[in-house]
């Protein structure tokens, strides 16, 4: 069988899968490595345990947003505490930016 120049040899299919079978299993080792330390991370971080009672709306809406998200129910609860938490108790638009839009409302109403 001869080589043409638009088809590669079957060994040469056969070293390119060998080739990708390899980058894959080392992708995977590094991908199992990664959730490794994370999942030790995460262990040592929680050392504190919280029980909280809910309504069932809440819980479902909780558990319909995690199973979105692919995430555990307790996980999307931390996610959105830190948020909370690390989100400034202010509102969302100040009494002067409030001002300022109605003030720019009427000068192009007008």
């Amino acid at each position: 069988m001869t080589d043409t120049p638009n088809r590669p040899s079957l060994r040469d299919d056969a070293a390119i899968a060998a080739d990708v079978r390899k980058v894959r299993e080392e992708y995977a080792d590094e991908e199992a490595e990664a959730a490794e330390i994370e999942a030790a991370e995460n262990a040592a971080a929680l050392e504190v345990s919280l029980s909280l009672r809910i309504t069932r709306e809440l819980d479902d809406a909780l558990k319909r947003r995690s199973a979105a998200e692919q995430i555990s129910p307790s996980a999307m609860a931390r996610r959105l505490l830190r948020q909370a938490l690390q989100s400034e108790d202010r509102p969302v638009l100040t009494t002067q930016q409030v001002e300022e839009i109605a003030r720019r409302i009427m000068r192009e109403s007008a």
